[in-house]
């Protein structure tokens, strides 16, 4: 501490400020000395690095103003102000304005100053240990969200495509349908299957599979907007909620997102029966607010097994009659 902290020495009188000077320098403190309240409080600007002792009479800025001052540049500053036996008033009222302590002077025993400074550079140690504590406590805070957000999102993604997981697109399913009833919103659901997926793995092996599932994840993400929630259902089946969109909003997403995928350079496609990658797609619109989640979803899902069964590489949508 001692090597960090300099020791200011606050005195018009020459003799007093001397006298101090030599005996704390004895006792291995790093002294430096201003002989007057406005060049120490030019001192403490410079470099605020430093226990204040002061005496509170001076020609020109008294102690007092030099501890306001001082106290106005570093609120926890240690200021001991050295008073006379004649001044206990004002030394009461150095307190109150935030003096550490007080010394009355004559010294009866210069060894009383080493003490009283010594329990101000405690006092700086403990308050300087203090704010480490506390930029250490909301360092790792920061850690512990940041570690929070991160599980979360392990929680709610899937791990091959990034995009949320069955579960997450189940839960939100159910608030979106919640929120459309609630302000009678249009709500679109599409269910999307990639087209002879297992003869691609058969022929590419898997690895390979699941570079295409991750390309067609991408896909959406440069289509969709932020409000949209899409999912990997299973397998090589992705489903996306369209909030505020109705169906024919729906079918032109779907369609879009088919044809991209349709004309996607995906390495391998040539061996695929259709000489491509291609995906298909059913749309359906939430429009009977006394429809279960169930219900909802198997609309969109009857919709893409017809979009499969008449040929595949298509989009068919379907009302809620």
């Amino acid at each position: 501490m001692r090597d960090q902290i300099r020791v200011l020495i606050v005195d018009d009188e020459v003799v007093i400020r001397e006298m101090l000077a030599q005996h704390l320098t004895d006792e291995e403190f790093d002294v430096v000395t201003a002989s007057s309240g406005e060049e120490a409080l030019k001192i403490f600007r410079e470099d605020p690095n430093h226990l204040v002792v002061t005496d509170i009479r001076m020609g020109g800025m008294s102690g007092i103003e030099l501890l306001e001052n001082i106290k106005e540049l570093d609120k926890e500053a240690v200021v001991i102000i050295i008073t006379s036996h004649a001044s206990l008033d004002n030394a009461v009222a150095t307190l109150k304005a935030g003096a550490f302590d007080y010394i009355f002077k004559p010294f009866e025993d210069l060894d009383v100053i080493t003490q009283v400074i010594h329990r101000g550079l405690e006092r700086i140690q403990m308050l300087h240990e203090n704010r480490q504590l506390i930029e250490n406590l909301e360092e790792n805070n920061q850690i512990i969200e940041r570690a929070n957000e991160e599980l979360k999102e392990l929680v709610i993604r899937d791990g091959l495509t990034n995009l949320f997981n069955h579960r997450y697109f189940m839960e939100v399913l159910d608030k979106e349908m919640d929120r459309a009833v609630r302000y009678e919103r249009a709500l679109c659901l599409i269910m999307l299957d990639v087209d002879n997926f297992k003869e691609f793995n058969d022929t590419h092996g898997h690895p390979a599979g699941d570079g295409v599932l991750k390309i067609i994840a991408d896909l959406f993400d440069s289509r969709l907007r932020s409000v949209d929630i899409p999912a990997r259902y299973g397998g090589e089946e992705f489903s996306i909620i369209l909030p505020e969109t109705d169906l024919k909003g729906g079918r032109i997403v779907a369609d879009e997102i088919r044809a991209m995928v349709e004309n996607y350079p995906f390495e391998g496609r040539e061996t695929q029966p259709l000489g491509k990658i291609t995906i298909s797609a059913g749309v359906a619109e939430f429009s009977d607010y006394a429809e279960e989640s169930s219900v909802f979803l198997k609309r969109a899902d009857d919709a893409l097994y017809r979009a499969k069964g008449e040929g595949r590489n298509q989009v068919i949508s379907v009302d809620s009659s």
